[in-house]
């Protein structure tokens, strides 16, 4: 029987070597190094992924407010605001009323240490890879102070790169392919974090008010959560915080 100070060696993680293949045997190729980035954050993704028991709850959120509350914001501000700026306050609020997802493993994997502050992180597609800005202390930021330092991260991770304090402290992650597409996906968890969130491109989708239909606009969210603190009951009452708090833009916006 294993002792509670000993780490059992699973079979699982050992994997068998990756298959050495000439693919010119099969036709023309094209070979190209990966970058520093890319290379790095695939080692990452790859020790996230064996290492943490992911599983992933879909569900969405009705936005039909959220696209004339960000416009009339945009006009009061001068600020350009996304959407973006509103889900990361209400992932704030979500983290605020589901403390277990603003927590971490440490070290030993016997503790759980409950952050008392909010940082965000955004993935931002880059040239070189994929980069996780941070927002610190989003919770005491306006949404045209996050729309801004968005813009500002986003711009230097795309161009000039990110050091490393840029990065660094994420309490919860956003992924967020609404510009692009998609109904659904499985983000990464980003280690030592418990919990990412993604978004997909909101959608048209009927609804009954009585005994009529009306049309809302719905987000797609997907949650990838660490099994080994967080329950599916857990995920699925995050993202029903969440839902209500991009419910009330206005209430995110003071």
């Amino acid at each position: 029987m294993t002792k509670p100070d000993e780490t059992p060696t699973s079979p699982l993680l050992k994997l068998p070597a990756w298959p050495n293949i000439d693919f010119s045997q099969f036709g023309p190729v094209d070979m190209k190094p990966m970058s520093r980035i890319q290379t790095l954050v695939s080692s990452v993704m790859a020790r996230n992924w064996v290492s943490i028991p992911h599983v992933t709850h879909h569900d969405e959120a009705d936005v039909s407010t959220l696209t004339t509350a960000r416009r009339e914001l945009s006009e009061s501000s001068g600020v350009k605001i996304t959407p973006l700026p509103y889900l990361v306050k209400a992932a704030v609020a979500a983290l605020k009323a589901q403390p277990k997802f603003n927590a971490s493993i440490d070290a030993t994997g016997r503790n759980l240490v409950y952050k008392q502050y909010f940082h965000i992180g955004i993935a931002v597609d880059t040239p070189a890879g994929l980069l996780v800005p941070v927002i610190h202390d989003a919770d005491k930021k306006s949404i045209p102070e996050i729309a801004t330092e968005l813009a500002e991260l986003s711009e230097m991770a795309r161009t000039k790169g990110l050091p490393m304090d840029k990065m660094s402290g994420g309490c919860f992650s956003i992924s967020s392919l609404g510009s692009i597409g998609g109904t659904a996906f499985t983000p990464i968890i980003n280690a030592p974090e418990v919990a990412i969130l993604g978004v997909s491109k909101t959608y048209e989708k009927p609804c009954r008010n009585g005994e009529a239909i009306a049309w809302k606009d719905m987000l797609p969210l997907s949650l990838s959560y660490d099994h080994r603190v967080i329950n599916g009951a857990d995920a699925a009452r995050f993202c029903v915080d969440f839902a209500e708090a991009l419910a009330e833009p206005e209430s995110l916006a003071k």
